[in-house]
């Protein structure tokens, strides 16, 4: 069935909820602003609109505060302005344009609600000096006018989230947490059977890899949620850790078992196949506690496998099967812990974001010429409606400079505008100037509001229906003074559709960069990272790499699904730099401590040959740098009177897996017929 269809026909419970809340927190924000009476009450509609887009109890108050936060920021920004300016439009305008590029700048490399504070903070500035333009006097009532409209949206869409069928982040986390779970059980399950179908190594790991940053994001809201907040947050930074370091151990034990298998014992095939299929098993369990029993009983089979005569490499197959069932189990503990935090009690801190400030300066600049623009068109023609086309301007360049493809998102939201002009001309006009009273108002203007959220919430529809929504009240823009004329409605749409119109023509004059480039500075940002690894307090050095590599991971996995299957390398070289930086992680815990200078020496020269092979491997060429430095810090050790011979061997065992590890990749990425495979890897 069509999704139009689906969602109108045979729309499910929550998608009736949801148009149902945000509607009514609509027709709050309305009245109580028509009982104000605030010069603007359509932005209280627009600003609850917003906050319902994800009406989580904890999201919507969340986004909520930054919106305020934003507002009162964009008000100091814009008063600046106006008191320096205010003679002066020009030079108003075009420090008004900086003012918008650095809240853009911002936006991009925020990862949380923040980043629509840092909009709002743009969208109330500009407000602020372009309407104060014509109103030099009243600039700090008008300042005034917009917090008051926009926070009276935000404690309406607050108050109907809450009280009314009340969505609560614990929950959303909840499901999250089980889609990582189960995807990256399904995962394994693939990797430690050799799975020879790269589309479905693909979708599970993408599968995992996709909440997994999602519910690091919004786990920030389950603060708002009462005092098990703060534990549901360090759950979720519990999961992300473990998650990762299971997709790299499990990188590292596929290339071992499969490509390397023939000098394995068959009896650890066998073992392998089993920890296979107790994975399968526990993705598809209901429950925790059934799964969790299940790899605890593994992991007992494991630790009592004998490995006393083990060769250096099947030594480290078996330590890493070890490790992979207890990042499992503790992945498990962490979902239980999500739901109840109660329970258990675990310790995790916050983790860093990748974060491109080359893609957030694009991102700027592009907002800052389509600003610039509209504005050196409103000041040419002195026409009042180009507010309208400045506001659109400055919201969507900002709002759709972080999404994958903002050009498709410009043109879903192009047509839910158009849509919205009959629709808003035949309600919010022609029969809304018939009316007399609140009560007609609601009847008559918001079911075409409630039509257009109950498509919203089809996610696949939400870019049309949203627009349609946003589009028919700007054009509307219902007030205690409406203007029915057919002039000032003409005047309105022509300035909506020249507002987008802008937007898209910059989105694809200023694309963005090319998957080349990106490539090209996410692999040069792992190598970057690796090179840190030995600068940083070990601790803040595990905080960076692993939240930064959820997102890197990502976006190289989203490259490969767009290559034919036998062309794809790119997610593989993300899991190789993680199971690189991972290994480094662990040698400085057990090596950082110990005295020597020698020693100290030879693990620097062989973190640096890491990150330089890594960064070889890429361009596909082999490097023998890590045999020989590994070689080397092996010997240090031989110094050192704490590390018993055992140690040693798994050393040796870690350093020939990095480096079969490097070599495959590099055979990987040579062999690859994409022509941008031949990037460099140089620091971004």
């Amino acid at each position: 069935m069509s999704p139009w269809l689906q969602a109108y026909l045979t729309p499910n419970k929550q998608a009736v909820q949801f148009a149902v809340k945000a509607t009514l927190a609509m027709l709050l924000a309305l009245y109580m602003a028509l009982w104000c009476d605030l010069e603007r009450p359509y932005w209280a509609l627009i600003s609850a609109a917003f906050l319902q887009i994800r009406p989580m109890s904890g999201m919507v108050v969340e986004k909520g505060l930054s919106q305020i936060v934003g507002t009162v920021i964009g008000c100091a920004a814009g008063i600046a302005i106006m008191a320096l300016f205010v003679q002066a439009p020009v030079p108003a305008l075009v420090v008004l344009t900086l003012w918008i590029m650095l809240c853009t700048y911002g936006s991009s490399l925020l990862r949380n609600n923040a980043s629509y504070g840092c909009i709002m903070g743009a969208v109330t500035a500009m407000l602020i000096v372009v309407i104060g333009a014509s109103q030099p006097s009243g600039i700090f009532g008008i300042a005034v006018a917009r917090l008051s409209e926009l926070a009276l949206g935000a404690i309406c869409a607050t108050l109907v989230s809450s009280l009314l069928w009340p969505i609560k982040v614990r929950d959303h986390l909840g499901q999250q947490a089980d889609a990582v779970v189960n995807q990256a059980f399904q995962h394994a399950a693939h990797r430690l059977t050799n799975s020879s179908d790269l589309s479905e190594l693909q979708t599970t790991l993408t599968g995992s890899l996709e909440p997994l940053t999602q519910l690091e994001i919004d786990s920030q809201a389950a603060r708002y949620e009462g005092p098990e907040g703060a534990g549901r947050i360090r759950a979720s930074h519990v999961l992300t850790r473990h998650t990762l370091r299971l997709m790299a151990t499990l990188h590292a034990l596929q290339q071992l078992l499969h490509h390397y298998g023939d000098r394995l014992d068959p009896a650890i095939h066998e073992l392998a196949d089993e920890i296979a299929e107790g994975f399968r098993l526990s993705a598809e369990a209901s429950g925790v506690g059934q799964a969790h029993r299940r790899l605890h009983d593994l992991r007992h089979r494991i630790l009592e496998c004998p490995d006393e005569n083990a060769s250096p490499l099947q030594l480290r197959v078996i330590i890493g099967l070890r490790e992979a069932l207890g990042h499992a189990l503790v992945m498990l503990d962490a979902r239980d812990a999500i739901s109840q935090p109660g329970r258990k009690r675990l310790r995790g801190v916050a983790l860093a974001w990748h974060r491109d400030h080359l893609a957030a300066g694009l991102n700027a600049v592009r907002a800052g010429l389509i600003f610039a623009t509209l504005a050196s068109f409103w000041m040419a023609t002195a026409w009042n409606n180009g507010q309208v086309a400045m506001l659109l301007g400055t919201l969507f360049s900002a709002f759709f400079a972080s999404r994958d493809n903002p050009v498709m998102i410009c043109m879903m939201f192009a047509k839910g505008m158009l849509a919205a002009i009959p629709s808003a001309f035949l309600f919010g006009h022609v029969l809304l100037s018939q009316a007399s009273g609140f009560p007609m108002l609601a009847m008559i203007f918001l079911p075409p509001l409630f039509l257009g959220l109950l498509g919203a919430a089809n996610p696949r529809l939400m870019g049309y229906c949203l627009a349609f929504t946003i589009g028919n009240i700007l054009l509307t823009m219902p007030g205690n003074g409406m203007d029915f004329t057919f002039d000032s409605f003409i005047n309105r749409a022509i300035a909506v559709m020249i507002g987008l119109a802008t937007v898209v023509t910059g989105f694809r004059l200023i694309p963005g960069f090319g998957p080349t480039l990106r490539k090209k500075r996410l692999v040069g940002a792992i190598v970057r990272d690796l090179r840190y690894l030995p600068n940083r307090p070990i601790h803040e050095a595990e905080t960076r790499f692993i939240g930064g590599m959820a997102d890197r991971l990502l976006h190289l996995a989203k490259h490969d699904d767009m290559l034919p299957e036998d062309q794809r390398h790119l997610f593989t070289l993300g899991l190789t730099g993680l199971d690189i930086g991972y290994a480094c992680l662990q040698l400085r815990r057990r090596l950082d401590d110990l005295p020597g200078t020698t020693l100290r020496h030879a693990q620097r020269d062989f973190f640096a040959a890491l990150a330089r092979a890594y960064a070889a491997s890429a361009r596909g060429h082999a490097s023998d740098e890590v045999r020989r430095t590994g070689d080397a810090l092996i010997e240090a050790l031989h110094d050192q009177p704490s590390i018993s011979e055992r140690r040693r061997t798994l050393l040796a065992g870690l350093v020939e897996r990095l480096d079969l590890s490097l070599q495959r990749q590099a055979e990987r990425a040579r062999t690859s017929r994409m022509p941008s495979s031949a990037a460099q890897a140089g620091p971004a």
